[in-house]
């Protein structure tokens, strides 16, 4: 593990002295960074961190005094049961101290409450550091229900997320019109159709990459990235080796008409195989809409973490692939780590709470039982999620063939701007906040621009999106 990797743990005390770090004396700006500081917005957007810099997290140890202290939880307690209460017909809920550590029984499971002052520890956790990926809303509350609960904790989550600085200077931009919606056919094989795609050119990291091969499950949207310094059929193929030697043969695989998927040493080897290659239409990505959405919030997560240059992004990619697999999808319910293995993964927030009420007993089974139930279960994973999906697919169609949401900004409001800041895809576009001062026509807005020679300026409403405030703001994160 490098030391960069190692400072990134959640609860890392930043002592990574076992590691050997080499760096420059002097580093010298290439002329496209120096023409990237030039055009870089306002001294409002946000810098973003990179994994050199240190953050480590203060873990509290006195979680039962806390719960106790807080007044939003005192109606809680006076309404605690028996801890060998279960939830049962009507009753959704019930709440019960064991271990001296108050929890709330669902459905679901028991649910550490998190008193008020530890609530903002929590949302960064799921949301903001790199092993959470400053994914949505949903997949953000998703993270933290199987573990913790606290009253209002969906609102607290979204206004966590719509104020986030990092969202909101890197939000992709919204889209207009659009042709009906063609669904895919639902596949319930996993990996019997997989779609893939390359990323790139990104700037070129510090380990000579440059593109990124995407590969996405269409069963579980289980997906997987190759960092590549070229992307020639050659090491397309060896990719797909290594793939293939851990989830087997699929049968279809759809990409785009690029050169690179449409060579012959590519048709060989599916030939070879017994791969059927399908391919999308030109300049019409949404036939591969899977890759293609995974591919754009690959890149927003990457853009909320990588370094000014962006030379950094191949290290990022195993914390944030964790990050995707782990969370439910909305098309179909469950997590892809869920739907490939059987059980959910173990991640931060899963050691964060062992941390607090120690860690699970372990149950005993054989090993038929364990067989017959692992199939039993992923049958049903899969029934449920093909299910699923096919009214997720309804339903997006549905709202994908709707006209564009009309959108107005009062005098006086703050707003982010969208401008071209570098060559890199991966820096954040989002400038401001910056004030509008009036309404000029039906779709434009004049803005007030401290830092530029002409101040006031006209900008159509399709490159401005609303700013929130950010409302949690207490350092959660101490510098070593």
């Amino acid at each position: 593990m490098s030391s960069n990797a190692w400072r990134e743990l959640p609860f890392a005390d930043g002592d990574a002295s076992g590691f050997e770090i080499c760096s420059k004396s002097k580093e010298r700006k290439t002329r496209s960074q120096r023409r990237q500081d030039k055009v870089r917005g306002t001294k409002l957007t946000k810098v973003l961190s990179g994994p050199a810099e240190n953050d480590t997290f203060t873990l509290p140890s006195n979680v039962s005094k806390m719960q106790k202290e807080d007044p939003s939880l005192k109606h809680l307690f006076a309404a605690c049961v028996p801890d060998s209460t279960q939830v049962s017909g009507p009753r959704r809920e019930v709440f019960v101290v064991k271990g001296d550590l108050l929890y709330r029984r669902s459905r679901i499971g028991d649910q550490l409450v998190v008193p008020q002052s530890l609530r903002p520890t929590i949302l960064k956790l799921s949301h903001s550091i790199p092993w959470a990926g400053h994914l949505g809303q949903m997949k953000t509350f998703s993270r933290m229900v199987p573990r913790f609960y606290w009253p209002n904790q969906y609102a607290d989550t979204v206004k966590m997320c719509q104020s986030c600085p990092e969202c909101q200077l890197t939000a992709p931009v919204g889209k207009g019109e659009r042709a009906p919606l063609v669904p895919m056919p639902i596949i319930d094989v996993p990996f019997s159709r997989i779609a893939m795609d390359i990323v790139g050119p990104l700037e070129r990291s510090s380990a000579g990459h440059k593109y990124i091969l995407v590969v996405c499950d269409y069963a579980t949207r289980y997906p997987e990235a190759f960092p590549l310094k070229r992307i020639k059929a050659r090491q397309i193929v060896n990719c797909l080796i290594q793939l293939f030697s851990r989830v087997g043969i699929p049968c279809e695989i759809i990409t785009d008409q690029g050169t690179n998927f449409t060579s012959n040493l590519l048709k060989d080897v599916y030939r070879l195989l017994g791969i059927r290659g399908v391919k999308t239409s030109p300049y019409h990505p949404q036939t591969d809409g899977l890759v293609e959405r995974f591919n754009k919030t690959l890149k927003s997560m990457l853009r909320k973490f990588v370094n000014d240059t962006g030379s950094d992004w191949d290290q990022w990619l195993p914390f944030l692939m964790f990050a995707y697999r782990e969370v439910p999808q909305a098309s179909t319910g469950f997590s892809p780590f869920q739907l490939m293995y059987g059980h959910p993964v173990r991640g931060p927030l899963d050691v964060l709470k062992e941390t607090w009420e120690g860690p699970a007993p372990q149950r005993k089974c054989g090993e038929l039982s364990y067989v017959l139930k692992m199939r039993d279960k992923l049958e049903n994973f899969q029934a449920l999620a093909t299910a699923h999906m096919t009214q997720v697919q309804q339903k997006q169609k549905h709202h994908y063939d709707k006209a564009s949401r009309r959108r107005i900004f009062q005098e006086g409001q703050k707003v982010l701007l969208l401008l071209p800041t570098s060559e890199s895809s991966l820096l954040a576009k989002w400038q401001g906040p910056y004030t509008v001062t009036k309404k000029t026509g039906p779709v434009t807005y004049e803005l007030f621009l401290p830092e530029r020679r002409k101040q006031h300026q006209v900008f159509h409403v399709n490159l401005l999106k609303k700013w929130s405030e950010e409302e949690h703001s207490t350092a959660l994160w101490a510098r070593a």
